[in-house]
């Protein structure tokens, strides 16, 4: 089915679902994942900006990748910066040069209108992706 997985994670608490889809997906094919935590960092004055460090973002796919693997799931992961409103582009790219069969991701629970409005990254993702996506409330 998918033998390569790709599971877009951030600190919300969707993300434990998105893990447990990814795991699920995964034994299911005997599949790995691969966790992907893109830190968004905005233009500033003197440079590019974060709420939250490089270290933080690695442990929040450490942790994720310590979940799989405790669930039997091979996983391995990475945290990459990426310019606010580009993670949609950054995540596609990303399971473009794993060659992932299915990207797994969060959805904050936004209505489609609200999600469109204020461009939420699960519907850029959805509209940008030639794979599969599956969306986690």
């Amino acid at each position: 089915m998918y033998e390569k997985i790709l599971a877009a994670v951030d600190e919300s608490e969707v993300a434990d679902r998105v893990l447990a889809a990814a795991s699920g997906l995964a034994t299911l094919s005997q599949g790995e994942v691969f966790v992907l935590h893109l830190r968004e960092r905005e233009p500033a004055k003197y440079g590019l900006t974060s709420n939250e460090t490089i270290s933080d973002a690695q442990s929040v796919v450490d942790g994720a990748v310590q979940k799989l693997i405790a669930a039997g799931v091979k996983a391995a992961g990475t945290a990459r910066d990426s310019i606010l409103g580009l993670a949609a582009k950054e995540i596609i790219s990303e399971a473009d040069s794993r060659d992932a069969g299915v990207i797994v991701m969060g959805s904050r629970g936004r209505g489609d209108l609200a999600g469109l409005l204020l461009g939420s990254t699960a519907h850029k993702v959805i509209h940008l992706a030639n794979r599969p996506v599956l969306v986690v409330r």
